[in-house]
């Protein structure tokens, strides 16, 4: 009767085990909760402050002296023509009108008659000065007609046509991309620091000589990227939730499917990008063994993601043009173009496909290779090792 042998626990309980301390590790770091907090709140004050900004200018109150219905009616006509909601305060005599316009009780003070005059405290805005000259021209102009027996005008309506109907989804969409871009820069600086970050200090400590006793390099480095992916990406799916949210509460967007899928899509860039990004970051800080050093190794790959940031940028104004279209396919710089030309509407099925294919690829590749470097770096300790060491080393 043979005796029953343990296998030990198999590969993916072993990533599955390093994901869920990376994981419960970090939701409790002081660092991101804060940066997960200002973030929500910077969006939805930003959301706020747009309200705010749009809604400034489209209402005036003005005040009217010795006017009929004719003139009140006057007025908010033309406000409306102008998009402004004007409110008509009437007041008994130019007395009561100037203590309201010096109190900014209202924002002028339209005195009627042959000579028609407007009060305002210091100056009249251009939108206060249309509202009032715009009413008194029509009102002229329908006293002469009247006196020259006209009493009604046939007058053509305007018909408006617009060349590119589709222009202010378009524009939010591109917003929404631009801001969801800097969204997942921020994100895949703040996790690919996490991730290099912790394995220095687990290399410092010794700390990993303890882990790899158990588990291979690879397992080790697939459960790291596993477990703060599963955070990043809760964390950005949360952030587009509340996006989504205070843009449809605050009356921001006017098609909310576009904001919807636009979300989606940077969401979903943003998967391969931190499996891109998270690997090199962990590979290259594998390099080192202090806090000193990470800020040289990382240099490289963080330049990289800052032109891919501003590239994205870019490409809003021009999402057709060489520049934009060639970067929108390179790994590593296409998680954060491609989404900026999507939502401009400018990319083929065709174009995205072979994208995600490339970027797919380079995820793999950069795996394959960063994990045997991860694996010859590990353990080596002391000054800053070459890419070519690791490798050697990883080979014995």
């Amino acid at each position: 009767m043979t005796a029953p042998t343990n296998a030990g626990p198999s590969s993916a309980s072993l990533v599955r085990l390093v994901a869920a301390r990376e994981l419960s590790t970090r939701i409790r770091d002081k660092g991101f909760i804060i940066s997960s907090v200002v973030i929500l709140l910077v969006i939805v004050g930003a959301m706020v402050f747009q309200v705010l900004a749009a809604s400034g200018d489209d209402e005036t109150r003005v005040g009217l002296v010795g006017g009929d219905a004719s003139v009140t009616a006057a007025l908010q006509a033309q406000g409306e023509a102008l998009d402004v909601d004007v409110t008509v305060v009437e007041f008994d005599d130019g007395s009561a009108a100037r203590t309201a316009v010096d109190e900014e009780d209202v924002e002028g003070a339209l005195l009627a008659g042959a000579d028609p005059e407007l009060l305002v405290r210091e100056s009249a805005g251009s939108t206060l000065e249309a509202v009032v000259q715009g009413a008194v021209g029509q009102l002229a102009i329908a006293d002469q007609l009247s006196a020259a027996g006209i009493t009604e005008l046939d007058v053509p309506e305007v018909a408006v046509t617009a060349l590119d109907e589709d222009a202010a989804a378009d524009a939010q969409r591109i917003v929404t991309a631009i801001f969801g871009v800097v969204i997942l820069y921020s994100l895949l600086i703040l996790f690919g620091q996490f991730i290099a970050q912790g394995v220095v200090e687990e290399k410092s400590s010794r700390v990993v000589e303890l882990l790899l006793a158990t588990m291979r390099p690879w397992q080790l480095l697939a459960g790291k990227i596993l477990g703060l992916g599963l955070l990043a990406l809760g964390q950005i799916v949360a952030i587009g939730v509340v996006a989504v949210a205070a843009a449809l509460a605050f009356d921001v967007v006017d098609v909310p499917g576009d904001l919807i899928s636009t979300v989606a899509v940077v969401i979903a860039w943003f998967v391969l990008g931190y499996a891109w990004y998270a690997a090199v970051f962990a590979v290259a800080a594998s390099l080192v063994s202090r806090q000193e050093d990470l800020a040289t190794v990382l240099m490289p790959t963080s330049m990289v993601l800052v032109v891919a940031f501003f590239i994205g940028i870019q490409a809003a104004s021009d999402p057709g043009g060489v520049l934009a279209r060639v970067t929108s396919y390179i790994p590593g710089l296409s998680p954060l173009v491609m989404p900026v030309r999507q939502a401009a509407g400018e990319v083929a099925l065709w174009e995205i496909a072979l994208a995600v294919v490339l970027m797919v690829l380079a995820i793999v590749l950069v795996v394959r290779l960063g994990g045997r470097i991860y694996s010859g770096a590990l353990l080596r300790t002391g000054g800053k090792i070459k890419m070519r060491e690791a490798l050697a080393a990883e080979r014995t």
